[in-house]
């Protein structure tokens, strides 16, 4: 059986639409009301006797409505917001500018914010490259660019950035090791911070485009190994920088060493045998690896 393909979302391009100042709309109604209410004054009768005129108030009653009407056309748009046309379910058009503005009354206005926006995913338990449960969060600071996108491609954009920047985050942690690889060089999730937010950042990016949103920055806010294991890795930690400093340390003690000898070896002060050398590098390197102060012991019998 043939597997199904889904068809592409078709995305509508975001574009201007000319509205009218919304003082002229406002004045337009008020015209229309003012002539409703004198139509319909003068088809009233003066007389007892007189019949009114139908005419006159059924073009008084249908003016009034229409002004009625015509007041549902105007609309504010605030800074950083914009407002989407939509007439009869068709695409008319986005306003950005802020102002008050009329447009046909029976189109519908969704307002939608352009100001920057702020997530913080939950903590998620995830793996990591090695397997190791870790715990991890992030910040994502976002914006929307493209109206038309954000309202017509997706059901609700704002659902939308929360559901993608889970899937990303966990994505991301299976890509990267919690601490330094075991090669050199090789990032990780807490050694390299600046690496792993541009990661986040572009793969984010490429999931948010299509609901016309801009990812201006990703950031791991939390990262920590799980509690069943945090103790284990705690002592991992613990062990590798005991081996690091130790391997520093004994480096460190083999060149002071090696300078001692060839210091004694260019003033010609001091003849040593083989045997003395090998006492003076083992003495030297117990003194110089050695994690508390040497105790000397002074050689009388020589």
């Amino acid at each position: 059986m043939a597997e199904r393909q889904h068809e592409p979302v078709t995305a509508i391009p975001e574009r201007s639409v000319r509205a009218l100042p919304g003082w002229l709309g406002l004045m337009i109604a008020l015209v229309l009301m003012g002539l409703s209410i004198w139509l319909f004054v003068a088809g009233l009768p003066l007389d007892v006797w007189e019949e009114p005129s139908p005419f006159l108030l059924v073009t008084g009653s249908v003016l009034f409505v229409a002004s009625l009407i015509l007041l549902n056309g105007l609309f504010v748009v605030q800074p950083n917001q914009a407002r989407v046309l939509i007439l009869f379910g068709r695409y008319l058009g986005t306003v950005k500018s802020d102002g008050w503005y009329f447009v046909n009354p029976l189109a519908s206005k969704k307002q939608i914010s352009l100001r920057v926006h702020n997530f913080t995913s939950p903590q998620l338990k995830v793996n990591d490259a090695n397997g190791n449960p870790i715990e991890i969060a992030a910040v994502v600071v976002w914006r929307v660019v493209d109206t038309a996108k954000a309202i017509f491609s997706v059901e609700d954009y704002n659902a939308f950035v929360e559901v993608q920047s889970e899937t990303a985050i966990r994505h991301l942690a299976s890509q990267y090791p919690y601490d330094d690889g075991q090669n050199e060089g090789e990032p990780s999730l807490r050694g390299s911070a600046e690496e792993v937010a541009l990661a986040l950042q572009k793969e984010l990016q490429e999931r948010l485009d299509m609901a016309g949103i801009e990812v201006i920055e990703a950031r791991i806010s939390h990262l920590a190994y799980s509690p069943e294991i945090a103790g284990a890795m705690l002592q991992r930690q613990q062990a590798a920088a005991i081996i690091a400093a130790r391997q520093k340390i004994v480096e460190g003690a083999v060149s002071m060493v090696e300078m001692a000898l060839d210091m004694l070896d260019q003033q010609q002060k001091v003849e040593l045998t083989p045997e003395r050398k090998a006492d003076l590098v083992a003495n030297l390197l117990v003194v110089l690896t050695s994690d508390r102060a040497a105790q000397p012991t002074l050689p009388m019998g020589r």
